[in-house]
């Protein structure tokens, strides 16, 4: 029994020191975002790598601690307080997120629920957290992807207040329920159609190989030494094999010695998103992209300066455009990377 004690006394005292070691000194920041029903908008940031916390509530009223029964007659809104440790996440990516999951052309609510508390916005804490927002409203709205303007305030932060308990985690505690709820309000079809997250299974199987599916669909690693790109000395960027969007550069490209072709860091940390991979035995940080939520393989901290990480990734995951087909292939702005180098088919690797 004294043995027992002792072991648990020692796990305990050993998990402290572990988290005060990697959490004591952390510069946490909060972002606050509404976008309609707040049991919808907390599951997208979970277990987004560099997130520590997602609470529901209410922002933006008027009067001191709303309650579900009266917050609308306070002109507070539904909101999500995230705190996040920007060294792991940034907040632009965090808006990348925030975008598409409401539909921002919609001021009166979002989806079925309807009137002023369900309207979209995003409360900014400081002029820096302003300026990305508004500079992500515009970049979103010259996509012209939404055939409406783009309405979704941009308004200083006020108090956040934490809504009830049973509303925290919603999702997890009554599944059935909030996936009814979700569909039947129709936010899921209209964010498929937007995000072009609506090609199925089958559309997708004939258009990628079996390893490509395997890999961005169901999570699969191919074998090591025996992909497309492992040892690439082509100079140009890495594309998502489903979407297109721009995930590496040949600029960043390593040989890390494990087969796979690795990175230093991504070409656009926003077309990126980090998540917690916990497995049996190990926890990893998983690297997905955005738009398509493909799977592309995992990074790791043991890579060379000046980063010190290592994106290791899927071939299978990616597409090659070469350098001088950038522009006809829609990438034009990423000539400039290679604008100064030489004609050669062997990248300088790190």
């Amino acid at each position: 029994m004294k043995n027992k004690l002792l072991k648990i006394i020692i796990i305990l005292f050993f998990g402290i020191f572990v988290f005060s070691a990697g959490y004591g000194n952390m510069a946490i920041e909060k972002a606050l975002f509404a976008g309609g029903c707040f049991w919808c908008m907390t599951p997208p940031f979970e277990g987004i790598y560099g997130v520590i916390q997602i609470k529901a509530g209410y922002a933006g009223g008027i009067g001191k601690n709303p309650t579900y029964e009266d917050y609308a007659e306070k002109n507070y809104m539904e909101a999500i307080e995230i705190s996040f440790d920007p060294s792991k996440i940034s907040y632009a990516q965090l808006l990348n997120i925030f975008w598409r999951q409401i539909d921002p052309t919609d001021n009166d609510g979002q989806f079925c629920d309807r009137g002023p508390q369900y309207r979209p916005a995003i409360f900014y804490f400081n002029d820096s957290q302003k300026y990305l927002a508004e500079k992500s409203k515009k970049d979103l709205n010259n996509t012209q992807r939404f055939i409406k303007p783009i309405v979704t305030a941009i308004i200083p932060a006020t108090t956040f207040y934490a809504a009830e308990d049973y509303h925290q985690d919603y999702y997890k505690k009554n599944p059935l329920r909030y996936k009814y709820y979700r569909y039947h309000c129709g936010r899921d079809q209209f964010l498929d159609g937007i995000w072009d997250k609506n090609a199925g299974a089958d559309d997708l199987k004939n258009k990628l190989t079996p390893i490509q599916y395997a890999v961005t669909q169901k999570n699969a690693t191919e074998p090591s030494f025996k992909n497309a790109y492992w040892d690439n000395k082509k100079e140009g960027i890495y594309v998502d094999i489903v979407s297109g969007e721009p995930l590496f550069s040949s600029n960043d490209q390593f040989d890390s010695n494990t087969g796979w072709p690795s990175f230093i860091r991504p070409l656009d940390t926003g077309n990126i998103v980090e998540k917690i991979d916990r497995g049996i035995f190990s926890t990893l940080i998983e690297v997905r992209s955005l738009r398509a939520n493909s799977h592309l393989g995992h990074v790791f901290n043991d890579g060379p300066p000046p980063t010190g990480l290592r994106y290791c990734m899927n071939s299978a995951a990616l597409r090659f455009i070469p350098k001088e087909d950038l522009a006809k292939e829609g990438y034009a702005q990423y000539k400039k990377l290679f604008a100064d180098k030489p004609d050669s088919s062997h990248t300088t690797k790190k």
